[in-house]
């Protein structure tokens, strides 16, 4: 009775352990139906479409939308721009870092209100800043491995609907005063293992580093200026999915269709502007990028998929990776994973045409262009979030979208993005132009 039955799926399982899964399962049909290993390892991933919101202001034009029906918009966006059906997606991931108030899963909310079927599988990432390049990370691994075909991957935020919060008020206030906590930084904006403000990070990197106040503004001047040139220059024309705002007690709907942040700042007033975090520091409100709303989204799928369907890539997924150290130092973690990244994707440094890094702070894009010795002219070409904003859970995503705006303006082949986030770490991708 102690006597081990092989069975044929025993024998498979040794030999190769992703035919059958070492626990019950049931075969499916359709796209989400177990593949065999051979066609579901190593599959190249390519981007088809991509979309996003206008970046609105804290309190500003979107103000009204929640994260989610940000994310919807821009999903139905970059479905559309694939010319796909809701029926053939197979899956949604999607980054949103404060999520308080917003109400259960987050990204299954974003795929319904788009309209995609209950069939389609959802997740939601919180990996701070770099929330919505993990997505994206997550998607093209989804397909590599051959669990989905079609993957919209991206990120949402809605930084003037985050709450504030009432400790202790669950178990009663029962003398004195009660404060409450702003979610935004609390959640957002917070470095939780040294209680400070993330902008104190960025004091420290300037200080390490040797950048002064003139050297922020300035670069923080040159962020808008190619925000404002690329704006008037309908740069972002093909990136931007207007919103609708619905009008109140009948009146018509009206229509957001730019992006509010680059041209709301005096670039005149920005050298004149207090530092922010500390007396005598060097970061402004100015030189730090906004608080913001809105969201991107991309559709992913995998190389074959393409070709049946008859659908020209945009780009070629080539590599990602993360990065971590000292949460401190996490401004400049882009640094260590930039050239993970290109490892990964078989090429070097002087193969890539342009950089897109998120300009959390002023001082962040600053580290990172001279510890990977980047020439400013190739970097964030249309400017980046100091100017045009950081709707923290989208950005991730947003970049990806400008390196690929990017390369086709200038008829290149090959970017990276690379975003900073709270805890230490960064995560970076490259794309090639198709």
């Amino acid at each position: 009775k102690n006597e081990k039955i092989t069975t044929r799926s025993d024998t498979l399982r040794r030999t190769d352990p992703l035919a059958y899964p070492p626990y019950p399962f049931t075969f499916l049909s359709g796209a989400m139906a177990f593949r065999s290993s051979a066609a579901r390892l190593n599959r190249d991933v390519v981007l088809v479409s991509f979309a996003r919101t206008p970046i609105g202001k804290f309190n500003g034009a979107l103000s009204s939308l929640t994260a989610t029906e940000l994310g919807a918009t821009a999903i139905k966006g970059a479905v559309a721009r694939a010319g796909l059906t809701p029926e053939q997606i197979d899956e949604v991931i999607m980054g949103n870092v404060v999520s308080a108030g917003i109400g259960q899963a987050p990204a299954r909310q974003a795929s319904k209100f788009a309209g995609l079927p209950n069939s389609v599988v959802c997740t939601t990432v919180n990996k701070v800043c770099a929330s919505g390049m993990k997505s994206a990370m997550m998607g093209a691994q989804s397909i590599a491995l051959g669990q989905s075909d079609i993957v919209i991957t991206g990120g949402m935020e809605s930084m003037s609907n985050i709450p504030h919060y009432m400790p202790g008020a669950r178990g009663g206030v029962r003398l004195g005063n009660a404060s409450v906590i702003d979610g935004i930084v609390h959640d957002g904006l917070w470095d939780i293992y040294n209680n400070q403000h993330m902008g104190m990070c960025a004091e420290a990197c300037a200080e390490k580093y040797n950048f002064s106040r003139d050297d922020q503004d300035a670069y923080c001047i040159e962020s808008y200026t190619r925000a404002q040139n690329a704006l008037s220059g309908g740069m972002f024309d093909d990136e931007i999915v207007s919103v609708e705002i619905k009008g109140r007690r009948g009146a018509e709907s009206t229509f957001v269709t730019t992006d509010e942040e680059p041209n709301a700042t005096k670039i005149e007033k920005i050298t004149g502007l207090r530092s922010a975090f500390m007396k005598e520091g060097t970061v402004t409100a100015a030189n730090a990028s906004s608080i913001n709303d809105g969201a991107a989204a991309m559709v992913l799928m995998s190389a074959d998929k393409a070709a049946e369907l008859g659908i020209t890539p945009i780009a070629r997924i080539r590599g990602y990776a993360d990065a971590e150290q000292d949460p401190v130092e996490f401004t400049t973690a882009p640094a260590l994973a930039v050239p993970k990244a290109l490892a990964h994707a078989g090429v070097s440094a002087g193969d890539v045409d342009f950089h897109e890094i998120n300009e959390a702070f002023s001082v962040v894009a600053l580290a990172n262009m001279h510890l990977l010795d980047l020439d400013h002219s190739k970097v964030n070409v249309h400017g980046g979030a100091v100017a045009i904003g950081h709707p923290i859970g989208c950005s991730g995503a947003r970049i990806m979208g400008s390196a690929l705006t990017v390369l086709k303006n200038n008829d290149a082949g090959l970017a990276t993005a690379s975003i900073c986030n709270g805890g230490g770490g960064a995560s970076a991708i490259v794309l090639e132009r198709i």
